[in-house]
Parts: C-alpha cells; sequence; structure tokens
C-alpha cells in the first residue's frame, strides 16, 4: 500500500510535461488525482483522474482547484526555451509570480496539509561547483536567468512564509530539479529545451544536427521519471521547509547528449555542426545531491544513454509519422 492511497492530490499543469508524468505515476498509487488544465489538452486519459480547467492566474480558479484537497503538487508554471526567454522575460516571470501566490494562499485557505513547489536549478549564482542548497543567496544569479531566477526565488521566500512565518503554518516542500528529459516532453525545436530538441533532429536526421554551441556545456539531466519517484519521496517524507535537490550528479556535454541520441536511433552517417553563434546560456550547472541521499535515501538511477534511449523509442512509438 502506498503512503498515498486514498489521499486527495491535486496535480497542477497536470497537462504539462512534469505534471503528465506526476500524473501517469500517481495513478499507481492509490492516490484520488486531481489536475489542472490551461491550454494544453489532456495528456493522461483516465476516468479515475478529474480534470478541472483553470486559469491559475485567477484567484477563483485556484480556490476551485484546490477545494477539499490533502496535498498539491505545483507543476503549473510559465515556461519556455532559451531564445523565448532571452528576448521577452517577464512573460514567463508575470504570471508564474501571480500563480504561485494565489495558489499558495488557496491552498493555505482550504487546509491543504502540504504544498510541493517545483523551483529551479536557475535559483543558484553561476558558480561551477556542484551547487549545495544552502547556496542559493550566496550570490547573484547568471545574467541570463536573472528575472526567471529572481522569480523561483520568491516563490520559495513565499513557502517559507507559509511554513515557518505563521502561527498555523502550512507544511511546504522545495524541490530544486536538475534539468530534466523523457516521453511527454515537449519536442517542439522551436520552443523546448536542448534535450527533446536535439533528439528531435536526430530522429528526423537533419543532417548536419546543428547543436548550438560548442557542445561542451556541461549540465546535470535526469530522467523525468526518476525525478518523480524522487518528488513522491520528499513529498511523504519531508516535513519542513528544508529546500532539496533532485538531481543525478552526473556530468554531462550537449555533446554527449546528441551522440546518446543518435546511438539509440541509429542514425550512422550523422554529422554534427557546432553553431558557436547561437545563444548558449550557462556554461556549466552541476548540483550537489548528497541531501537527498542522506534525507530521502534516494539515488537517480537511470544513466543518460538509458533514459536518451527510452526516450527515442517512446518518441518513435508515439509520433510514427513524424512529430506534431
Amino acid at each position: 500500500m502506498s503512503a498515498f492511497t486514498g489521499k486527495k492530490i491535486l496535480v497542477t499543469g497536470a497537462a504539462g510535461f512534469l505534471g503528465a508524468n506526476v500524473v501517469e505515476e500517481l495513478l499507481k498509487t492509490g492516490a484520488v488525482l486531481r489536475g489542472t488544465i490551461h491550454k494544453k489538452a489532456v495528456v493522461i486519459k483516465d476516468p479515475r483522474i478529474e480534470y478541472v480547467k483553470a486559469d491559475l492566474t485567477v484567484k477563483e480558479d485556484c480556490v476551485r482547484a484546490v477545494k477539499g484537497m490533502d496535498y498539491v503538487i505545483m507543476c503549473a508554471a510559465a515556461t519556455a526555451g532559451a531564445p523565448v526567454v532571452a528576448k521577452t522575460p517577464l512573460a514567463i516571470v508575470n504570471p508564474s509570480v501571480v500563480m504561485n501566490a494565489w495558489m499558495l494562499e488557496s491552498a493555505y485557505e482550504a487546509g491543504v496539509q502540504k504544498f510541493v513547489y517545483i523551483s529551479s536549478n536557475a535559483v543558484y549564482p553561476p558558480y561551477e561547483h556542484p551547487m549545495k542548497e544552502e547556496e542559493m543567496m550566496s550570490g547573484p544569479p547568471f545574467e541570463k536567468y536573472y528575472p526567471i531566477s529572481w522569480m523561483k526565488r520568491f516563490g520559495e521566500i513565499l513557502c517559507e512564509t507559509y511554513s515557518n512565518w505563521l502561527k498555523k503554518p502550512m507544511k511546504t516542500v522545495v524541490i530544486r530539479p536538475a534539468n530534466m528529459y523523457g516521453p511527454l516532453d515537449n519536442f517542439d525545436i522551436e520552443t523546448s529545451h536542448v534535450v527533446p530538441a536535439l533528439i528531435h533532429k536526430v530522429i528526423e536526421h537533419r543532417n548536419p544536427v546543428e547543436v548550438w554551441g560548442d557542445g561542451k556545456e556541461i549540465k546535470d539531466l535526469i530522467y523525468v521519471k526518476d525525478f518523480v519517484e524522487g518528488l513522491f519521496l520528499a513529498l511523504e517524507k519531508i516535513e519542513k521547509y528544508d529546500p532539496i535537490n533532485l538531481g543525478t550528479g552526473v556530468q554531462v556535454t550537449v555533446t554527449d547528449v546528441v551522440q546518446a541520441a543518435i546511438d539509440a536511433d541509429g542514425f550512422k552517417d550523422a554529422k554534427l555542426f557546432y553553431n558557436t553563434a547561437a545563444l548558449v546560456m550557462l556554461k556549466k550547472r552541476m548540483l550537489d545531491v548528497s541531501k537527498a541521499e542522506r534525507l530521502l535515501g534516494w539515488r537517480a538511477k537511470t544513466p543518460l544513454k538509458e533514459g536518451i534511449a527510452k526516450t527515442v523509442a517512446w518518441y518513435k512509438k508515439t509520433y510514427p509519422n513524424g512529430y506534431h
């Protein structure tokens, strides 16, 4: 029997990449599920899920969504790829600040027991060592992430306020993920993140495969199913405001990613074109994951090559006639 059996759990952003994966895995736990959707269509279709259409920048919609829930997992967020972030950062920042504030207030007023906030590794300064949780405020954020980083930092401070600064507190669980990839992601080259964009290019056999930058950027990439497992353990075990990194702690380069996709696809004559004039964000981002190992007894278990191979297989099965 799962720790979530019979628990009423709301997953916001249930049609998004992370939200859909969370919903899919929660179906195995015996939880009573509700998910919010906004502009995207439902992804996981199952009669056990109650879907609520809601604009979470509107307080009344938040109140309706959280009513009667035990836990809230806040996967809803305004997101975009690097070009959009660079051109119009406030298009992401403004709605995210509003929805985080209204959702926390609505959950608190509804008597929700625990609120899970998905933060970001962008909260950290641009240091090149593996970042520990207590280092968030040790310096200014990376210049190109500045508005988004402070939006996420403020979201964490709101969570801390509800957990630590009210007479009747609400437990909040703050998670800082590594960069996630895997099934159900957005693979649109114009709007997606680096891993799904590269997978799309490889499966389409674009030759040469264009790689933004020199391919040497170092990332911590986590297969989404591993992340969801860690998230569930954090929801179950963390009982006070105590932000936690969920990543692999393993360094991989962008070239490692594209090579893994080429190997998984069997694209034998693939050539790479490194577009060094293209927009590149942080050169290196690593997370220290020792706290998650200590508090949750959890480690990500899917190596990059295996995770990319699973993602490529899912893509081909889901989009046999190409991504659309």
